[in-house]
């Protein structure tokens, strides 16, 4: 699987500011050959009102991670990509500490990448939330 090595966790990390990774308190640690890591503090702000994490704020974890991996696995030439697909279990929850994230490429083809994610509340160990993200890779369409 090609990784593009410029794109790195500083990159991407300045890649999310003043968008929703940024405003979710995304920070990359890593980016390796198939695989991707991030952390996010939990805050008040990601909570719902009944002061348990918010879903939606652990899809946006999984989603931009599986979508930064694909990002920096695209075939040259690739105009791109968009999450086509996403499941997610959730098994948990948060409060308080944090959230990492791993994301592991499943597979990639020219034309569609699929990215396993993991949430993990650091303190306890234990995963809250298992995803399964497909992107679709478009190309540029040929000059006629």
């Amino acid at each position: 699987m090609y990784r593009n090595p410029a794109v790195t966790a500083e990159a991407l990390n300045a890649r999310g500011t003043g968008y929703l990774p940024g405003l979710i308190g995304l920070h990359i640690k890593r980016v390796a050959d198939g695989e991707i890591e991030s952390e996010r503090a939990v805050r008040r702000e990601l909570l719902a009102p009944n002061e348990f994490l918010h879903t939606a704020s652990v899809i946006a974890l999984a989603d931009t991670l599986a979508g930064y991996g694909c990002v920096a696995h695209l075939p040259g030439g690739a105009s791109g990509f968009t999450t086509i697909e996403l499941k997610s279990n959730f098994l948990g929850t948060a409060r308080e500490g944090h959230v990492d994230c791993t994301a592991r490429a499943a597979t990639s083809a020219r034309t569609t990448q699929v990215w396993d994610a993991t949430a993990t509340h650091r303190e306890s160990g234990r995963a809250i939330a298992l995803f399964r993200c497909r992107q679709m890779v478009p190309w540029p369409k040929a000059s006629a």
